[in-house]
């Protein structure tokens, strides 16, 4: 009983120690808004300040129960959307957390561009609470690839750094090295569709030594825009024999309506 009740006063001396070395840091290093660099109630566990986080719109039901688009219509009803009934891609499912709005457009560029991890608890916030158990049978994660150089000058990759929020209890389960890009392509941002899929072509490969073959993989990116990079991506994996691929991303960009079958 003695030594119980010591471990217990020792227990409480940490906690006090460390909420008095938690406040002394917000008080050197105030909390700040990871968006609009406002400064944050020191007690609000959050990244992001009150006005940035109502103005981030999560993805809601309706969406296309391949790509995941957003659609109208209700909202327990499941829906291909015209896209993907005309063309199927080759992942099996997609989904995105939020709209590429210009909050998340901050938050994704300043860490995909300027290599900026300050963002981190902002992001942390974004993605907290969401379900993300449409990707628990996944096998394997692995971030989209950036080209060697691309990935030097930026100093890393968002899709990686992404894995890691998204999947903090996976891990051992990130192969950032399995998928690599053959080729230094042009930034996707600048093209079209029909541009975007010649820019693609054979840009990307699978490394020897993988365990792909037979797996059902999760493929993390930051922003879907149109799937050609997902899809690019997962033709590939599926060619080196994967049973699936499954997409996720943090913002998608919205999109017009380009209707529904059931």
């Amino acid at each position: 009983m003695t030594y119980r009740s010591e471990k217990g006063r020792g227990g409480k001396n940490v906690e006090a120690v460390a909420r008095l070395v938690r406040d002394i840091m917000n008080l050197l290093f105030p909390p700040v808004c990871a968006v609009c660099r406002i400064r944050l109630d020191a007690r609000r566990q959050q990244g992001l300040c009150l006005s940035c986080s109502g103005g981030i719109g999560y993805l809601r039901p309706p969406l296309c129960r391949v790509c995941g688009m957003e659609l109208a219509g209700s909202e327990w009803r499941e829906y291909l959307c015209g896209e993907c009934l005309r063309t199927p891609p080759a992942f099996c499912l997609a989904r995105s957390l939020v709209r590429y709005e210009p909050a998340v457009r901050q938050l994704v560029q300043r860490l995909k561009y300027a290599g900026d991890t300050s963002v981190v608890h902002g992001i942390s916030t974004v993605i907290q609470g969401v379900d993300l158990s449409e990707f628990a049978d996944c096998d394997w994660i692995i971030p989209v690839p950036l080209h060697v150089k691309r990935h030097r000058s930026r100093g890393l990759n968002q899709a990686t750094f992404l894995a890691g929020l998204f999947f903090p209890d996976k891990i051992l389960l990130i192969r950032s090295d399995w998928l690599f890009r053959k080729r230094n392509t042009v930034a996707q941002t600048r093209l079209g569709g029909v541009l975007r899929r010649k820019n693609l072509v054979d840009a990307f490969g699978v490394r020897p030594g993988n365990q792909i073959e037979g797996s059902l993989v999760c493929l993390v990116d930051d922003v879907y825009t149109t799937g050609t990079t997902a899809g690019a991506c997962a033709a590939v994996l599926m060619r080196h024999g994967a049973r699936g691929v499954k997409v996720l991303t943090l913002a998608r960009v919205p999109v017009p309506q380009r209707g529904r079958v059931r």
